[in-house]
């Protein structure tokens, strides 16, 4: 690749491509408020911990167990919604749109659990 010394001058973002433009990034997992939530318990845990070390560190794993909790159910629920999407459709003759149906579901799961791996 070379260097192209103009592309370089210009302020950063301006001048893409289509294919050079950010995507935007999967769908949460959890909702920004029940994430903000814990991550004020956990920074709540992390302000005491000079004073109540026991305490902090109590409030720190509660969060923990918040967390991993709601994304058990998050994940469960999103499972369900892609069960429902293929699991009543005939395997043996599917219509053009079941197969379309059945590509996005398995693009969804495999999306879901690479994030998963990556954790």
């Amino acid at each position: 690749m070379m260097y192209d010394q103009t592309r370089a001058q210009q302020p950063a973002g301006q001048n893409r491509t289509p294919s050079e433009r950010r995507t935007p990034g999967p769908e949460p997992l959890l909702p920004s408020s029940e994430r903000d939530k814990v991550l004020q318990r956990l920074r709540h845990a992390l302000n005491t911990f000079a004073d109540t070390p026991r305490d902090a560190l109590e409030e720190a794993e509660s969060a923990y167990d918040e967390a991993t909790a709601q994304l058990v159910t998050a994940l469960a629920a999103r499972r369900d919604l892609l069960r429902a999407a293929w699991a009543d459709q005939d395997p043996e003759s599917p219509s053009e749109s079941d197969s379309e149906e059945f590509r996005n579901a398995l693009r969804q799961y495999r999306e879901i659990t690479q994030r998963l791996l990556q954790l």
